[in-house]
C-alpha cells in the first residue's frame, strides 16, 4: 500500500531532512534519512525505498550522480529532485539521468508530499483518475485543472496549492499556521495577511459558479465544507 511505502530522504541540511521526515511520517510513511550520495547509495541497498527524495548539491556525489548509478544498479527506484537550482538545463539533465519528477527549494511541503504520491500512483500503474473532489469542484492533480459546477477554473500557482490543500483536508478545520506551513515555502517569514488575501482570491472566482464551500472558522483559520442546511 502507498500509505505504508518507504521514502528515503537525501539532503545534507538536517533542518530540512528533519522538516521533511516530519512531514512524511505524518503521511504514513516510513522515513529513512541519508546526509550524502556514498550514504545514499548505501540507504537504498539497506532500506529499499519506494522513492528517493534527493537533493541535487549533495557534498559528495552530486544528486544526478546518485541517480545515475542507482539506475545502472537496477531495479529502478523512482526520484524525486530537491534542488535550489532553476535552472532549466539543471531540471532537463535530472529528469535524464533518471529523475521522476524535482522539486525547487524553496518548497512547501505540501507540493512534496503530493508529488511523491504521483509519483507512486505512476510507478505502481495506477491508471485512474488523479483528481481531488468535493461537492461539484474537482481538481486534476496531473493537468493541473480545476473545474467549479463544469465552469474551468483558472488559478495561479498559490492559488492552486492553497485549494489543493483545502480539498485534501476536507471539513477539518485548518489553523492558519497549518496552512501556511504547508502552502508557502518552509521558512515562510511574511506577512501572515497573505492568507486572508488569497483566500478572497479562491472565493471570488469559485462562488460565482455555487454557494460558498470555503468558510472562515473565527479565531482558527478555515475548513472547505458545504454551508448548513
Amino acid at each position: 500500500m502507498e500509505q505504508r511505502s518507504r521514502v528515503l530522504v537525501v539532503d545534507d541540511e538536517p533542518s530540512i531532512t528533519d522538516l521533511l521526515a516530519m512531514a512524511l511520517r505524518y503521511e504514513g510513511f516510513d522515513v529513512a534519512v541519508a546526509h550524502d550520495g556514498r550514504g545514499a547509495l548505501r540507504a537504498v541497498t539497506e532500506q529499499r525505498p519506494a522513492l528517493v527524495v534527493l537533493d541535487v548539491m549533495l557534498p559528495d556525489l552530486d544528486g544526478f550522480e546518485v541517480a545515475r548509478r542507482l539506475g545502472d544498479r537496477g531495479p529502478r527506484v523512482p526520484v524525486l529532485f530537491l534542488t535550489a537550482r532553476d535552472a532549466t538545463a539543471d531540471k532537463v539533465r535530472g529528469l535524464t539521468v533518471g529523475g521522476d519528477d524535482y522539486v525547487t527549494k524553496p518548497f512547501s511541503l505540501e507540493e512534496v508530499v503530493a508529488r511523491i504520491h504521483a509519483i507512486l500512483r505512476r510507478a505502481a500503474g495506477d491508471g485512474g483518475d488523479n483528481r481531488l473532489v468535493f461537492a461539484d469542484l474537482v481538481m486534476d492533480l496531473d493537468t493541473r485543472e480545476v473545474w467549479r459546477a463544469g465552469h474551468p477554473i483558472e488559478l495561479t500557482d498559490t492559488e492552486f496549492r492553497l485549494l489543493r490543500y483545502l480539498l485534501l483536508n476536507p471539513r477539518v478545520v485548518l489553523t492558519r499556521a497549518q496552512i501556511l506551513d504547508h502552502v508557502w515555502d518552509y521558512d515562510f517569514g511574511g506577512d501572515a495577511n497573505v492568507l486572508e488575501t488569497y483566500i478572497h482570491y479562491l472565493r471570488r472566482k469559485l462562488e460565482p459558479y455555487g454557494e460558498r464551500l470555503i468558510h472562515t472558522v473565527r479565531g482558527v483559520g478555515y475548513t472547505l465544507r458545504l454551508p448548513p442546511g
